[in-house]
């Protein structure tokens, strides 16, 4: 993901990793060479975290983190030149709709990740769910189409250019074109 997020140079760019927890893939993009980077993120609980990774990394200067959410206040987020969503598509009920949003906010290429669509994935999301119902917990995981949620970031202007997987997670980096 780093690298597909890093085709074409990170000179002056603003790297936008929403969901993002601590923050690790903006960081790897602000150490290769981004000038900023911001975590936009649903739960605070993060921040100290995020503040002390970018502490450790040298960072801390260019990296930003915000507790919104892009849903319902998309106007408290600003555009960014590569906007990330990493293992926080599968986090929300709607996840189609959140990538989405995140094309409408990408200057010049959106790389995001989610389960693969396999049936030992989706029998594994399964048995997360049924223990998350067991410990009396709301949060739930959800599989989303990969059709779809590409199809979402193509609506918002962008262009598949890449795609790949392991064996639990698949990505895919969409592209503006100029």
């Amino acid at each position: 993901m780093v690298a597909a997020a890093s085709a074409g140079g990170l000179e002056g760019v603003r790297v936008l990793e929403i969901g993002g927890g601590i923050g690790t893939l903006q960081s790897e993009l602000l150490r290769a060479g981004a000038a900023h980077g911001e975590i936009v993120e649903l739960v605070p609980a993060w921040e100290p975290y995020a503040r002390e990774l970018a502490l450790e990394r040298g960072i801390e200067e260019r990296t930003s983190f915000r507790v919104a959410d892009v849903l319902d206040s998309p106007e408290s987020v600003e555009d960014a030149d590569v906007v990330l969503l990493n293992r926080v598509v599968c986090c929300s009920p709607d996840g189609v709709a959140l990538v989405g949003r995140a094309s409408r906010l990408t200057r010049r290429a959106l790389v995001l990740s989610f389960p693969r669509d396999v049936l030992w994935v989706r029998a594994g999301l399964r048995l997360v769910n049924i223990g998350m119902r067991v410990m009396g917990r709301s949060f739930r995981v959800f599989l989303h189409s990969p059709t779809e949620l590409v199809s979402s970031a193509e609506d918002g202007g962008l262009r598949l250019s890449e795609t790949g997987h392991g064996r639990l997670w698949a990505f895919a980096a969409l592209r503006r074109e100029t």
